[in-house]
């Protein structure tokens, strides 16, 4: 935020000095002390809390004075004198704490988001290779935490993949709006005390000063009291959190036990898992990377009630809402890395596991319903569980179906994706005395 705060500062300078507002050598002077500030090389230069008085002045004079010191003494003037250059007269020239603060926020968060989008690609693409990596082994689906029909570890790690690029298409769908500020608009909107040539060309400094596209708001009133594109950020960082929080919960889930849980992954080691029992693994990256995404939800619901707390032509929790969207991002980016280094590069299946968990479960019966109808497929199940056989034996004890035709309709492979039905197949077998034979005598 400072260092945004700062480039509108070297922006600012630039248009006033060029509408002849502001004489050249004093302009040179806040470029140079905005520059210092925007690289990080003035000690303590921010001396306020996140939380502050409404609408970010506090901080925004803050930077204004640093400024007009630094450049005071660059023209040979003494700090705190504000001579030759006043930070509110000279470094705040036609803008007002109501332009500049929502402009920097949308300056902070568009210089957050490439790292966070370089972290969900390099995720994605370890995500992609696990998903190749394991395409051939079939596991036990599961909903409502009961065994479902049979899926593949790489078409569980493709749709992981797809969903973290999904979450990074939706982040970068909203910087398409943080590109648009309203600067020029001062104190609300209607630009009093800006040259009327002052918004454009501020906009285009700013633009060229830090790389970014942005565009002038259609309505600078707008953009003075809504904070809706932060909002849309915010939400979207949200939406990646509640999936990605999602991913941590499975990886848990699936590698729990290991030998009274599922345990069908093997997560790497990265601490003792116990301070009492030795030799545990806890899932700790899991865990950790689960508590930043709730950390992110609240900070969301906290920047959704601020937005919705502006009154008339201000909102003055502009504060809450930079400090809030600066952990999301930062807390995502580092959060994605540890993640894909310290838990997915390491990540194994142990399919020895997996196939034990299939070859035990009844998974396979949906196959069957579309030969054997719902009821006596349900039947077939029931039958299966109670004497804690497998389906296929319950089909061929009661002669359903012939072996080679169920042996092919079970293939694991087979289980996990879409196919037609073999209606020829279908009459035979509803047609046949045996399968007529079990409906008389278990589905009265």
């Amino acid at each position: 935020m400072i260092r945004a705060y700062a480039r509108v500062k070297q922006a600012a300078a630039l248009a006033n000095a060029r509408l002849g507002l502001l004489p050249r050598a004093w302009a040179r002077a806040i470029v140079w002390a905005a520059n210092r500030v925007a690289e990080g090389t003035v000690p303590d230069a921010a001396v306020l809390d996140a939380f502050q008085a409404g609408a970010g002045t506090p901080i925004h004079m803050n930077v204004n004075e640093v400024i007009a010191n630094l450049a005071n003494e660059r023209l040979g003037g003494r700090r705190g004198r504000w001579v030759p250059i006043h930070p509110n007269n000279h470094v705040n020239l036609a803008q007002s704490s109501n332009d500049v603060t929502p402009t920097a926020i949308r300056l902070m968060a568009l210089e957050l988001l490439p790292a966070l989008h370089g972290e969900l690609r390099e995720l994605e693409r370890a995500l992609a290779r696990l998903a190749r990596r394991e395409r051939a082994v079939v596991k036990v689906g599961r909903t409502h935490l009961q065994d479902a029909v049979p899926i593949t570890y790489g078409q569980v790690f493709a749709g992981w993949a797809e969903a973290i690029r999904a979450a990074d298409g939706a982040l970068r769908t909203t910087e398409a709006e943080l590109r648009v500020v309203g600067l020029g608009g001062t104190a609300v909107g209607t630009g009093l005390t800006a040259h009327p040539r002052f918004r454009v060309l501020v906009i285009r400094e700013l633009s060229r000063i830090t790389g970014l596209r942005l565009r002038p708001a259609p309505s600078t009133v707008t953009a003075t009291w809504s904070l809706r594109p932060l909002v849309a950020c915010s939400g979207a960082l949200r939406g990646l959190a509640v999936d990605l929080g999602k991913i941590c919960f499975d990886l848990r889930l699936l590698a729990s036990g290991p030998a009274a849980g599922l345990g069908e992954l093997i997560l790497p080691e990265v601490e003792p898992g116990s301070s009492i029992m030795p030799g545990k693994v806890n899932p700790s990256v899991a865990e950790a990377v689960q508590m930043v995404c709730f950390q992110v939800s609240g900070n969301d619901h906290a920047i959704a009630l601020a937005a919705g707390a502006g009154e008339l032509e201000l909102n003055v929790m502009t504060p809450l809402v930079a400090t809030n969207l600066a952990e999301s991002l930062e807390l995502l980016t580092r959060a994605t890395r540890l993640l894909r280094t310290r838990c997915i590069a390491g990540l194994r299946v142990d399919r020895a596991r997996v196939r034990a968990l299939l070859a035990r479960s009844h998974a396979e019966a949906t196959a069957l319903s579309p030969y054997l109808g719902y009821d006596v497929t349900a039947e077939v199940v029931k039958q299966a569980q109670a004497r804690s056989t497998t389906i296929p034996d319950v089909v061929l004890a009661h002669g359903l179906m012939a072996p080679a035709a169920l042996a092919r309709l079970l293939t694991p492979r087979a289980l996990t994706g879409p196919r037609a039905t073999d209606r020829a197949l279908r009459r035979r077998v509803q047609a046949s005395p045996a399968y007529q034979a079990f409906r008389a005598t278990f589905l009265r």
